[in-house]
């Protein structure tokens, strides 16, 4: 599949740069065919990576601007002008104060989608505070629902709210004001706020809560409280995760470990606590790879809990192809699948104001400008 054929071809976005949530929208998009081009800065800004090794920057491109410069603005607003969308993950007033706000940018170009990713949204009382994503998702209730009911809750990693909350709900927005576009000519503010897409990751839960389904921490069935929904120790310091939910699955667990359902009935809730006694025992008695093995060929939805670097050489994923590797750096793959096609073959992440001369080119400037504008750090 070519990429003109990628369902967001000849679709154009500016992502202004950001930490966590952005660059994950905007590498979807760029997943998807769209053309993005990452305006990042001219000074140092704080990172998880390199920036030239980031997978989130994998097949866009970046040009290196001075936004509190009026000239640096200018060159932005020119981009505005024949773009589609524009990514914003600054805190409320920012971009205002920088002479960015949507309804300027909206005035430079009437079709524009201005995407603003933040964590609180962009108003309540809030709205102002800094916070990273283990706080919205305490704010949502989620971060409370996870872990061991005599221990605080775990550190998770920030897939929740940065990544499913934040980034993966912005670009659903997206899309979504994509077809607005297309249906009424008329661009349109996203407000992506991380605590309403956990919020909305959440309805299940909150619905089991509003009908009396949801009971105290690690007491419900998906949150560690049933003993056939956990992870569970073995021999060797491994881990193997159990997911026994509908009965037949949980009869073939308890029959592939010596135990009947007529000793052990699933829903008996008084018995929980002695059941997970017992599986702990009994999964501490063999190494990961005997479990493994005895599960391998199995319904009882029982896997072994792999590294990410397990992950990236196990059969099911190679078989897919879940992971690819770019310049040496092994990561997932373009996803989703459209018919036959992965998506993209991404190019290598650029360093910063790696494609600024190109882009200052296209939009018509000499060389001797390009260099004045360098001279002058509006451009780097």
């Amino acid at each position: 599949m070519s990429d003109a054929s990628l369902p967001l071809a000849g679709i154009k976005a500016i992502s202004l740069a950001s930490l966590g949530p952005g660059p994950y929208a905007a590498m979807l998009l760029a997943d998807l065919g769209c053309a993005v081009t990452i305006v990042d800065r001219t000074g140092p800004m704080m990172t998880s990576l390199p920036q030239d090794r980031d997978p989130r920057r994998r097949g866009q491109q970046s040009i290196a601007l001075d936004l509190k410069s009026e000239a640096g603005r200018a060159i932005l607003e020119d981009l505005i002008r024949d773009t589609d969308i524009l990514m914003e993950g600054m805190r409320p007033g920012v971009a205002e104060k920088l002479g960015l706000s949507p309804d300027h940018c909206l005035g430079l170009n009437p079709r524009l989608i201005y995407a603003r990713i933040t964590g609180w949204g962009q108003e309540g009382p809030m709205a102002q505070r800094a916070g990273h994503d283990i706080n919205y998702i305490a704010l949502s209730g989620a971060l409370l629902a996870m872990g061991d009911a005599d221990r605080p809750p775990p550190v998770p990693l920030n897939l929740l709210g940065d990544y499913a909350g934040g980034g993966m709900f912005v670009a659903l927005g997206i899309l979504a004001a994509l077809q607005q576009v297309n249906r009424t000519g008329r661009g349109t503010v996203i407000d992506g706020a991380i605590v309403d897409g956990v919020a909305s990751l959440a309805a299940t839960t909150m619905g089991m809560l509003a009908t009396g389904r949801w009971g105290a921490r690690a007491e419900n069935v998906l949150d560690g409280g049933a003993p056939y929904y956990r992870s569970y120790a073995t021999r060797d310091g491994g881990y193997m995760a159990v997911g026994a939910i509908e009965p037949q699955f949980y009869a073939e667990l308890l029959g592939k470990l010596g135990l009947t359902v007529g000793d052990w009935p699933q829903q008996d809730r008084a018995r929980w606590p002695a059941l997970t006694q017992e599986l702990a025992r009994l999964f501490a008695t063999e190494d990961r790879g005997v479990w493994e093995q005895r599960f391998a060929q199995s319904d009882a939805c029982v896997t072994p809990v792999l590294s990410f670097a397990e992950a990236l050489d196990h059969p099911q994923h190679k078989a897919r192809g879940t992971y690819i590797d770019i310049d040496g750096v092994r990561q997932p793959a373009p996803g989703p699948r459209l018919g036959q096609s992965r998506g993209a073959s991404p190019t290598p992440p650029p360093g910063i104001g790696a494609e600024t001369d190109a882009i200052l080119r296209a939009m018509g400037k000499s060389p001797e400008e390009i260099a004045n504008l360098k001279n002058r750090g509006i451009v780097a």
